[in-house]
């Protein structure tokens, strides 16, 4: 075996997208050449499912652990969310917060957008994320009651596909300012978002099967997702005019929600 082989393109793609969505010590590999900073989202979309199964799957490796501790599903839960917290470092739930702040507050486009960028927690922020916190922790608990692989499963497929679907407003919407990290990521180009979508609903699809959540609540996760993320999208449309990096972290975590909700149904 040739050790001075260069990695494959989906390998370098995949270890600079564990590093944006995540705080995982994935070492740099001698083929990437640009810089965090200047990361080519349409280069890595194709692994971006990939990452966020990765990053479940951590979540669901806690989960089966406080199982086989015999806690309980409620305490298990609360330790799987915590862990995916402190894995991605807060990134969505900080888009989250920054977005409701900026979203629900009865200003102008500009000045929604100021509110955004403001770094100190509002009403609306803080409120979003305890919700939001509150709903992660009981649909997990209330999948775990189902068994421990079907929780284990849904948080791999709901990390992955959301993941993809947060892609969306990159794809679908113009950079809202000239600056930040939705102007820096640029518009995806639609084909580049199709593969990344395609590939999160196949593993999402896969692991909801595995799970015993069936065909059709695993084809309705797909769905939810992608309707959640339009949802999103539209509303960031109506309110700045385009989309922010703030904007797409808020999706991931709509339709991770979406994800859950519907695997819980039934």
């Amino acid at each position: 075996m040739n050790l001075s082989q260069p990695a494959p393109r989906f390998v370098v793609a995949l270890a600079q997208a564990l590093r944006f969505y995540s705080r995982l010590p994935i070492p740099r590999l001698p083929e990437e050449a640009l810089p965090a900073s200047a990361l080519d989202f349409q280069a890595i979309a194709p692994a971006v499912p990939g990452a966020g199964a990765l990053i479940g799957l951590v979540m669901a490796l806690i989960l089966l652990v406080a199982h086989g501790l015999r806690l309980e599903p409620l305490v298990a839960a609360i330790f799987a969310v915590a862990t995916g917290v402190v894995v991605t470092g807060a990134l969505h739930e900080d888009g989250l917060a920054d977005m409701a702040d900026g979203f629900f507050v009865e200003a102008g486009r500009e000045r929604r957008l100021g509110i955004m960028r403001d770094s100190r927690l509002g009403t609306f922020g803080g409120l979003a994320l305890i919700i939001v916190m509150l709903l992660r922790v009981a649909l997990i608990a209330a999948l775990a009651f189902e068994g421990p692989r079907a929780a284990a499963t849904a948080l791999i497929a709901a990390a992955a596909l959301s993941r993809a679907a947060g892609l969306m407003p990159l794809a679908l919407l113009m950079p809202a300012r000239s600056d930040g990290a939705g102007a820096t990521a640029g518009r995806l180009p639609i084909p580049a978002f199709t593969n990344a979508v395609l590939i999160g609903c196949g593993l999402a699809f896969v692991f909801a099967v595995i799970g015993g959540f069936g065909v059709l609540r695993a084809l309705g996760a797909c769905v939810a997702a992608l309707v959640a993320a339009r949802g999103v999208c539209t509303l960031a449309e109506r309110k700045i005019g385009g989309q922010t990096g703030d904007v797409a972290g808020a999706t991931q975590i709509v339709v991770e929600l979406a994800c859950y909700l519907v695997l819980a149904t039934g």
